[in-house]
């Protein structure tokens, strides 16, 4: 099944002896010299809202990070201001390298030249339709800039955020929402939508949240969850049915059995 292209992604390539080390003291995720899977991470403002989110892997020696096109000069002219002096090339690949997405690994993505990704397919619908359906918030179609805390988008319960590495932007408001689980919105799966991005999601009457782009009747809401309490949800005033990605069920239900 070949790859398919992603045009609304932009790529970045961070390089240099402190390279690990801006990255490590800049933004969420652990970004560290080694293969593996990749990284989800968000730059955040300094008041904990999100700037810039995306994936980060470690190759040739260099952290490759992706974000939404609609961010991509203010994300590069932020981190270009936080490298100061520091040994730190980043380079910006929109000109020379594509993002795709790997329909057989889901949610994954795929990092290629310009000439390599002549041979993927179109752009489709497909990874939104997998993204919306495990419930994860991206931002760009489902969120803008400035807007949502990592807590908001479940970045705390997916390992998007971490808690043990020390200081980084935005730090301090993200770890007092921790610690006091003050959270109090999250991402859901709204089912039988026929509404744009942004229209509010209406629980009993009260405004939770609004969705974002759907795909064929499916979209992310991030929503306020305490303000359903049993009463009829719908969207521009038609009935629609909510429901918690399988991670957040797992992870929300550990955490309540925990306290």
């Amino acid at each position: 099944m070949p790859t398919i292209l992603r045009p609304s992604r932009a790529l970045f390539r961070f390089s240099g002896a402190e390279a690990q080390k801006l990255l490590f003291d800049v933004v969420t995720g652990r970004l560290v010299e080694a293969e593996g899977p990749p990284v989800w991470w968000a730059l955040l403002s300094p008041q904990g809202k999100i700037q810039a989110e995306g994936r980060s892997v470690w190759r040739d020696g260099a952290f490759w990070l992706d974000v939404d096109q609609t961010v991509a000069d203010s994300f590069l002219k932020r981190m270009k201001m936080y490298r100061l002096r520091a040994a730190v090339t980043i380079d910006d690949l929109r000109p020379s390298h594509a993002v795709g997405y790997d329909p057989a690994a889901e949610v994954s993505h795929v990092i290629g030249t310009r000439d390599e990704a002549a041979g993927w397919a179109a752009p489709d619908m497909r990874c939104d339709a997998a993204r919306i359906a495990r419930g994860l918030a991206e931002l760009g179609p489902d969120f803008g800039a400035d807007e949502v805390f990592p807590h908001d988008i479940g970045m705390d319960l997916l390992e998007g955020v971490d808690f043990k590495k020390g200081c980084y932007i935005g730090q301090e408001v993200v770890s007092r929402m921790q610690h006091r689980g003050t959270a109090r919105r999250r991402p859901v799966i709204v089912s039988g939508v026929d509404a744009a991005a942004g229209t509010p999601v209406m629980a009993g009457g009260r405004d939770s949240g609004v969705i974002g782009t759907p795909v064929d009747g499916t979209a992310v809401a991030i929503v306020r969850l305490d303000r359903f309490d049993g009463g009829e949800v719908t969207v521009d005033g038609r009935p629609v049915t909510i429901a918690l990605p399988l991670w957040a069920t797992y992870r929300l239900g550990e955490s309540a059995a925990a306290e």
